[in-house]
């Protein structure tokens, strides 16, 4: 079994009383009111670029409404450079790639943590042909299945410039979550990402706004969420 670093505590855990695990409840509250009339359950989580947090947003997020009590499930969709199997110090043998491949399963790709409430799905072997496979029937079916299985689905998906990948995860969610690393990302590069999500008709439910720099004596936290039908 790999050994988790300190490079991926998950801080809604450890300490949830902290001002950035009260910003991660207040996100998942917003996402909550975001559509009263047709509730969220699947949510994509990406960013434009490496390095903008999305992986550490997406396990974050998922303790908090696993911490509600509602049953949720981790998706590992980075095949290409997966990291959600490092948090619950898993292995990364099996997972998605193996299910959509039809070599496992999907029950045996779930993996218990020891948070309650939520189960993760790694990537699995990396495959030559993620694309693909994220866009193939049996994504769909896996879909389908986890929703009759879990209240929140919670997809970790790689940036949106990199690969297509994204927008693919896009079209099988309720909701997308972009998440800009502040004082980086430039102005041009989130309107791209925003474009390219909005071309495949994916519903935005926001930006995270990531890594701001603030005094302790601030009321603000470290994490902003707003929503995208008011930027």
């Amino acid at each position: 079994m790999p050994a988790a670093t300190k490079n991926h505590k998950i801080i809604a855990h450890e300490n949830p009383r902290s001002p950035i695990s009260e910003s991660y409840k207040m996100l998942r509250t917003n996402i909550q009111f975001t559509s009263p009339d047709k509730p969220v359950h699947s949510i994509l989580i990406t960013s434009p670029e490496p390095g903008a947090g999305k992986s550490t947003t997406s396990v974050n997020l998922a303790v908090t409404f696993a911490q509600e009590g509602k049953k949720v499930v981790i998706v590992d969709a980075d095949m290409r450079n997966p990291t959600q199997h490092f948090y619950f110090a898993k292995s990364n043998r099996s997972g998605l790639s193996n299910t959509l491949a039809g070599q496992m399963p999907l029950q045996q790709c779930l993996l218990d943590t020891y948070i309650e409430n939520l189960t993760l799905l790694p990537s699995g072997v990396i495959p030559p042909n993620p694309a693909e496979m994220l866009s193939s029937n049996r994504m769909n079916q896996l879909m389908a299945d986890l929703k009759e299985q879990f209240d929140i689905i919670i997809v970790d998906s790689p940036p949106v410039l990199a690969v297509t990948d994204a927008q693919v995860l896009a079209t099988k969610c309720d909701g997308v979550l972009c998440v800009l690393n502040a004082g980086k990302v430039k102005r041009q590069v989130a309107q791209k990402t925003l474009k390219r999500l909005e071309y495949v008709n994916a519903t935005i439910l926001g930006v995270v706004l990531n890594k701001i720099q603030y005094k302790k004596s601030d009321a603000l936290y470290s994490y902003y969420y707003t929503n995208h039908k008011n930027s």
